[in-house]
């Protein structure tokens, strides 16, 4: 039985405004078509769509990523930093198929880890990770971040 959605790589024209809080949302249009389409783009999307490629319904998921690199491996890394299905979606296998393609392009790119962050609180996400994926917590690593302010202080230390 064929799924009842299809994923592709994202195009210009698949980038929109956030319906929900689009006055809270940094990401412009326009700052998502320069990241993910500029030369050179620092991020790729792949855009799940209810029904099949030759008949393609609405946008259903989304997964943002880009590529790093590890000294510890020596070679580059795939990292998920967004990955969304509209709650009507999920359960439908539309989350491991955006997995299985991330699998293939960190295949095709040689990557040695695919990695990413969940909220500590999300259970579901994470059991789905660790049970379905066989994903394992970094829990000896902890995140750290500067945002705008932080990184305009840097230029102290220039």
């Amino acid at each position: 039985m064929s799924p009842s959605f299809h994923i592709r790589q994202a195009t210009p024209d698949d980038v929109a405004t956030y319906e929900k809080e689009p006055e809270s949302v940094k990401a412009t249009p326009k700052l998502l078509r320069e990241s993910l389409f500029g030369s050179p783009a620092c991020a790729y999307a792949l855009i799940a769509f209810s029904g099949p490629v030759e008949a393609p319904g609405e946008p259903i998921g989304l997964a943002l990523y880009f590529f790093n690199f590890s000294t510890w491996t020596g070679r580059p890394g795939l990292y998920l930093e967004d990955l969304y299905v509209k709650p009507d979606h999920r359960g439908g296998g539309v989350g491991k198929a955006f997995f299985g393609q991330l699998g293939k392009i960190a295949q095709e790119k040689n990557c040695a880890r695919l990695d990413w962050s969940v909220l500590k609180w999300n259970k579901p996400s994470i059991e789905f990770y660790e049970k379905v994926l066989g994903a394992k917590s970094m829990s000896e690593w902890m995140g750290m971040r500067l945002e705008e302010e932080g990184i305009a202080n840097l230029k102290t230390f220039a």
